[in-house]
């Protein structure tokens, strides 16, 4: 790109654009240079990628790799008491979304079969009964209540404990510390401490489960004497995390979205067999995860730019999902948009291997939400939602809601 922009001092982080946008500074780059260099903090000049086709092609190219352990993952934002990395991070067995092929595609092949299309399929009349339950112990409470602890992080947390054959008693337990994990300027002991708690609880789980296989995903994988314990524990940590951090997000953001846009939630309303493009949309217009690494293991060349080896490129998926480019009106939420082809979901190798179970989730999520309270409105003043800008994973800290009326 030939137009002059200034190149940014780290991630531009800030919400200014509203609660749904990207930064505004994204924004600008997106328009003038999708593929940007960045300064980061450390020092280290990276490289920030915003630009649908860019973001998709990169997202393709595996010489962009999602290692940590082959070169220094430079961190785009101040972290407070972390020092600047000096060598690679280690890898984290089992932990696949950070590996390249081979050794990604080993490990993915372990779970293809638990995730197909025809499998979630089977799910869909108990993901269903498992949202109606929660709406059912939601409509027994007075408002107003917090939708993220009383629907949104249930739902996908009470499914995913079940496929998996995670007790969902000790929910406490990984939701404390996979929030912990997630702050992002958590300072590193703490972050540590937070994963080394789940990771030594999963890796109790998963040994107990190759001595005593049940009917669940962990102990499909536990049968599997290929796998290490500790290629287990790291594969269990990342489905767990994944499983209910990212449909509990897009179900309480999704809702404070339509709340926000009403036309559009009358509409959807009146229209039930929206739901399936609504999602899409949804998915699209808010891209809970956002910001994703990759390093540059060769010259590489991107958008008009030459990356260098050993770059570090942030993604921002939100950015490439707003390109006007590739969507129209990219700003408005249209629930009767095809946004088919959203990279919400990543794309390439690193597509997500959940994707069908997350809209299974969220279609049955906001189709009972929606009918159930016909009413539903925010409780406070949209600009008081304490907003997750403090999360590697995006959404709402609380939702408050109230309500007049319930319905069946």
């Amino acid at each position: 790109m030939s137009k002059t922009v200034a190149v940014p001092y780290g991630l531009p982080m800030e919400r200014d654009a509203g609660p749904f946008d990207p930064p505004r500074q994204i924004t600008r780059l997106r328009e003038t240079r999708p593929v940007s260099p960045m300064v980061f903090p450390d020092g280290h000049e990276g490289w920030l990628v915003t630009g649908y086709d860019a973001v998709r092609q990169l997202m393709a190219d595996t010489r962009f790799s999602s290692r940590q352990d082959i070169g220094i993952l430079h961190v785009p934002y101040d972290t407070p008491g972390m020092p600047a990395a000096t060598e690679p991070s280690p890898q984290m067995p089992g932990v696949f979304i950070a590996m390249d092929p081979p050794d990604h595609t080993r490990m993915r092949r372990k779970l293809t079969g638990a995730f197909t299309v025809k499998r979630m399929k089977q799910l869909e009349d108990h993901i269903i009964d498992v949202a109606e339950r929660q709406l059912d112990a939601m409509a027994r409470l007075t408002p107003p209540v917090d939708l993220v602890k009383e629907f949104a992080l249930p739902v996908p947390s009470l499914v995913i404990c079940e496929l998996l054959g995670v007790p969902y008693v000790d929910r406490d337990n990984f939701q404390v510390n996979s929030a912990k994990f997630l702050i992002k300027d958590q300072p590193l002991d703490d972050k540590m401490a937070a994963y080394g708690a789940l990771s030594t609880y999963l890796a109790e789980l998963v040994t107990h489960k190759r001595a005593a296989p049940g009917d669940d995903i962990l102990s499909d994988l536990a049968r599997d004497d290929d796998l290490t314990i500790e290629e287990l524990t790291g594969a269990a940590f990342l489905l767990l995390l994944a499983g209910h951090e990212t449909t509990a997000n897009m179900l309480a953001l999704g809702a404070f979205a339509l709340l926000e846009n009403p036309e559009q939630l009358t509409e959807l309303r009146t229209d039930p067999d929206l739901l399936p493009d609504a999602v899409e949309e949804l998915l699209r217009y808010l891209s809970v995860a956002d910001i994703f690494y990759r390093y540059a293991t060769e010259d590489i060349e991107l958008g008009g730019e030459t990356i260098r080896a050993g770059s570090t490129v942030v993604v921002s998926l939100l950015a490439a999902n707003r390109d006007p480019q590739r969507f129209d009106n990219p700003d408005t939420l249209d629930i009767r948009r095809k946004a088919r082809g959203h990279l919400s979901l990543g794309h390439g190798v690193h597509l997500c291997l959940g994707q069908q179970l997350a809209r299974l989730e969220m279609r049955a999520g906001f189709e009972g939400l929606l009918r159930r309270f016909p009413t539903l409105g925010l409780a406070i003043p949209a600009g008081d939602v304490k907003l997750r800008t403090d999360m590697n994973i995006y959404g709402v800290h609380e939702l408050p809601v109230t309500w007049t009326e319930t319905s069946r």
